[in-house]
């Protein structure tokens, strides 16, 4: 039903963002790494509206190549949009790609909620037809600024909201916070810690 939304991102949450259109309604949109835009900041969000028999829900996607590859997972059996948000979130559509060309299952499995199961499922699903965004994978980042420490706070729930364990997380705030950086900068930090 809907394609984008024009608007200023208004909130900023761990699993989702606000984005207010021009004529006043604030959109609630799910998103990968909602870090990774700007609060106050007019922006272009592409999106996806998924209905449900007892939800309706929209996702938000930074460009039209994580919608598409969004919309790819999908349709693989066992991935639901929470799962394919978490694999977006990792920022590595080159890796999702290869690792799906080259029939390599074991790469997937890093990402939460993905089994052996799945990620063979996933080859199985998506063989062939990532090909369309093997030249196009490098997806954009626009830079967060915030404080430090609520950065690295805000990016430690933001992975728990992936689907990582408070476990798995609160291992790693130590190493995060041996350097400043923005909230997106430790989520990207924090995922390739997690999926090594």
């Amino acid at each position: 039903m809907y394609e984008y939304i024009n608007g200023l991102i208004t909130n900023i949450y761990p699993a989702y963002l606000v984005i207010c259109d021009r004529s006043g309604v604030g959109y609630k949109l799910f998103v990968a790494n909602p870090y990774r835009f700007e609060q106050n900041v007019e922006s272009h969000v592409y999106v996806e509206q998924i209905v449900r028999e007892n939800e309706i829900a929209m996702y938000g996607f930074i460009d039209e190549n994580e919608k598409i590859l969004f919309n790819k997972l999908l349709n693989v059996s066992g991935i639901g949009p929470k799962s394919a948000l978490a694999i977006l979130a990792s920022d590595d559509a080159a890796g999702l790609v290869h690792a799906v060309a080259n029939d390599d299952a074991t790469y997937l499995t890093q990402f939460p909620g993905v089994g052996k199961k799945t990620a063979q499922q996933i080859v199985l699903d998506l063989k062939g037809k990532l090909d369309d965004l093997a030249a196009s994978v490098g997806m954009t980042t626009p830079v967060s600024q915030s404080n430090s420490n609520q950065a690295l706070s805000d990016a430690l729930e933001a992975l728990e909201s992936l689907g990582y364990s408070a476990k798995e997380v609160a291992k790693l705030e130590k190493t995060l916070a041996v350097k400043h950086d923005t909230t997106d900068g430790y989520i990207r930090a924090g995922l390739k810690l997690l999926v090594s």
